[in-house]
């Protein structure tokens, strides 16, 4: 597992409330415009992104005979990835999202 810190430092103690935004769906954008400079926060603006194309891409599915019902059921496995990136970022983690999180690097 790439990418892990364990020990808050002050980037982390700085933007946490940035980096807890990201998790949620389009809010990612935040810690982009507010916190540009920082590597937690764009880190967890990365994760929230991919998280926002996941959903999005479900959203999408939900529309599709029996696909949806696929869709629906793993829609809610992303919001437990959100709520294990709430909690990351919180105690000022670095972790990638476990299935997604190392999927690619947009946000650099």
């Amino acid at each position: 597992m790439a990418n892990v810190t364990s020990t808050p430092d002050k980037d982390a103690e700085d933007n946490k409330v940035y980096a807890v935004l990201s998790y949620f769906w389009i809010l990612f954008l935040i810690p982009l415009l507010a916190a540009k400079e920082s590597p937690f926060a764009r880190f967890h603006a990365n994760q929230g992104f991919i998280l926002f194309i996941v959903n999005f891409v479900l959203m999408i599915l939900l529309f599709i005979p029996f696909i949806g019902f696929v869709a629906l059921i793993v829609n809610i496995g992303t919001f437990v990835l959100m709520i294990i990136g709430i909690i990351n970022a919180a105690k000022g983690e670095k972790k990638e999202l476990p299935l997604i999180g190392n999927l690619f690097q947009i946000i650099k």
